[in-house]
Formats: C-alpha cells, structure tokens, sequence
C-alpha cells in the first residue's frame, strides 16, 4: 500500500466516525456489530485492504494495517476487532489457496467476509475424507470473532479414519483449518463478556459439515508464497500477533484522546480548578504518553525490520528478528493496558460511570492484552529464549506453536 492509499485509508476511518461511535455502542447491548455497519465496512473496502491487487485488495503491509486498526481502535475496539478478524483470515486465506481459486472466491465475489481460528470447544473435532475427495468435519470453536459477518469459516480438526489419525509424509496426525462455507456451520450464543464486548466472537460448531475437494488444499499458509508482498511469508503466530497489538495501540490512544477531553472539563469534588491543573493529572498523562510512544515505536520498528529482512529475499524471517517482533507486540498490549488503567485511575469516579468512553477502553484495553498471541504468559516463553534456551519453532520464525 503506498502512502497516498493509506491516508485515504486512514481517512475514510476518520470520515465513520459518527457511524463507528454508534454502531459501537450498538455492539455492546448485541454482543456483536449491528449488520449496517458491517456493509459499510464492506463498502468501504475494510475487509479487503489486505488483499493483493489481484484479489481487488491494496497490498497493505504489516506496519499499513497496524495504523489502520489503530485508527479504528482509538474510536471503537469492538468494531475494530471485527475488521482486524475478517481482513486478516481474509488475506491469510487468500495467500493459502491456489490464486485462480481465489479469483473465484475473492473477485467473483467481492462483498466475501471470512472468520475462523478459536479454540477447541466441547465437541471434540474430527475429520473424514468421502469417496468424491471432499471432507467432512464435526467439532466446536471458540472465540470465533465476527461469525455473524463471515461467508467462510475455518475451523480446525485431526483427519481421521475410523478411531485412528491419518498421518501425514512426516508420519504425524494430519491437523489443519478446514474451510468451511456458511451453510455448514451454525453459532452458539456464547460470548458474555465485558471487554471487547462487541466483538462477536461466539463459539462455531459443524455437524459434518462438507469440504468439496477444490477447497480441501486450502491453508492459512502457503509457501513459497503466491505474492510478493512480504507480509504473505510471515509465519502465522507472527501475523496474528501484529494484528493483535494494533487494536491495543488504538485503545491506548482513544483513552489518552478521552482523558485529555476529560480533564480540560472535569472539576474534581473538593478543588476549584479543573482536572488538567492538577499535578498529578498532568503526571500521568506524561508517563501514560510516554509509554504508548514508546511502545507504537518500538512495534513499528520491529515490524519493519521483519519487512526489509524478507523483501531483501528471505523466505521467512529469522529467528531474532520474529522473537523481536514477538516481543514488541506481546510488551506492547501488555503496557498498553497500563497506559489506560492509570489514566482510568486518574478520571476517578468520571472515568468508571458506564455512559464514559474510558469505562469501555478500560474493559477493551484488558480485553486485548488477554488474547492468547500477544498476553504475558509469552514472557516467560520469551524470557526463556534470552535465557539460552532453543526457541520454539512459534518463535524461531518457522511456524508454531509446538505442542506441549
């Protein structure tokens, strides 16, 4: 994506924005995006920006799409967790398929929407092949965000035959994401949280469901890779963690947006000045500042160094630079949490009243850190690395994550 194409990106957010405010606040009594804003976004061209050109996309980087949701995220994070979700299975998918099939999908069918990945839910997943070369799956997903607004669903399962794997050339258990079509599975009214509260992210079950054969080959990963733009040869953990860290930067940058509205205005009970006068507002906005400068540069720099490793010809980024990258990101939602509780702190009872935009990004903000790709467990994952310890291959710029 060049720069012209992503400031008309990034103002298209800015001209939402009233819609984006609504519809967020729709979501969170829906526990979803109401379906209006779904189209617009559709319109819009949000869940295909990742896309290559071929596909009708704008061949956005990694470092592009990181500044899109975070744009999204300071207004909305719900609303932006549904475009990070559908664009990024959007784009993966696209990249895992062979690319005239993707024509078929993506430019036959421009409005396509996709969503997938989760956790194993209480029926347990399984595979069959059938004698025209389809597959049939049965199982359960979790965290299965923006479902409501998906065409195609990917949903993991072991291929099997009869009570035994089949195994694959390495001789393991053939485990992958199967894609399945929106007539093949149904949602379970499941997701009742408090962050990220709109982001739809209900558990998906199939009840063998069917696979036909042209799409029985497809991946979230194919190398080498179908296009040129480096973002198509980064390992799966890494993408899911990039896109992750974006809406907690958004959030971060919402709540510092909110506060310094807030304090210009707020007269806190016993004072006669208001709150941006006090010392210990204008403490905390500097330090909340400061961290979530600090912590946006060193996300984008990390990731563009993962960019010039692999547009100067590697197939997959190295070792050190995808544990740097993983790191920024993982310390990135982590600290951007910290930027909005203490600037939450700070608002006093203003900042917990639910009608407040800080009570919500304080739920978001939590929300965001806890997801698996990017929570604090993985500093001990990390931490073990610089201990001298061989990385996993999650981390090790091979794929991931191992099983344990």
């Amino acid at each position: 994506m060049n720069q012209k194409l992503l400031e008309m990106r990034l103002d298209a957010v800015e001209n939402m924005r009233a819609d984006i405010l609504a519809s967020g606040d729709q979501a969170q009594e829906m526990r979803r995006l109401p379906d209006n804003i779904v189209e617009q976004l559709i319109d819009e061209g949000f869940f295909r920006f990742t896309l290559p050109p071929e596909l009708g996309g704008e061949d956005a980087s990694s470092l592009d799409t990181i500044k899109v949701l975070e744009a999204i995220a300071a207004i909305d994070a719900s609303v932006a967790w549904n475009v990070m979700l559908g664009s990024e299975i959007n784009a993966m998918a696209a990249g895992g398929m062979d690319p005239e099939l993707a024509k078929e999908v993506y430019v036959d069918n421009p409005r396509v929407v996709m969503c997938g990945g989760g956790g194993p839910g209480t029926t347990p997943p399984r595979a069959e092949r059938t004698e025209d070369g389809g597959v049939r799956v049965w199982g359960q997903s979790t965290f299965i965000s923006g479902c409501h607004n998906a065409t195609w669903c990917f949903m993991a399962a072991p291929l099997m035959r009869g009570d035994e794997p089949e195994l694959n050339e390495q001789g393991q258990p053939t485990f992958k994401l199967w894609m399945l079509h929106r007539d093949q599975w149904e949602i379970l009214d499941t997701w009742d949280v408090a962050g990220l509260r709109g982001s739809g992210s209900h558990d998906v079950k199939a009840d063998g469901a069917y696979v036909e054969p042209r799409f029985v080959g497809v991946d979230l990963m194919t190398t080498p890779a179908h296009y040129d733009n480096p973002v198509f040869r980064m390992p799966v953990p890494l993408r899911l963690s990039f896109n992750k860290v974006a809406i907690a930067l958004g959030v971060a940058k919402g709540a510092l947006e909110t506060f310094a509205d807030l304090a210009q205005n707020k007269i806190p009970m016993m004072s006669t000045s208001t709150l941006n006068q006090r010392p210990i507002a204008q403490y905390r906005m500097g330090e909340a500042m400061a961290k979530y400068r600090a912590v946006r540069t060193y996300v984008l720099q990390a990731m563009q160094d993962v960019e010039d490793e692999l547009a100067a010809g590697a197939p997959a980024p190295g070792a050190d630079t995808t544990i740097n990258a993983r790191l920024a990101c993982t310390h990135g939602a982590n600290v951007c949490m910290e930027v909005v509780d203490s600037l939450h702190n700070t608002a006093g009872t203003s900042g917990m009243r639910m009608h407040s935009p800080l009570e919500r990004k304080l739920r978001d903000a939590h929300g965001c850190a806890t997801h698996r790709w990017v929570s604090h467990p993985l500093y001990q994952d990390l931490g073990s690395i610089f201990l001298g310890n061989e990385p996993d291959p999650e981390f090790a710029g091979t794929g991931g994550p191992a099983p344990k």
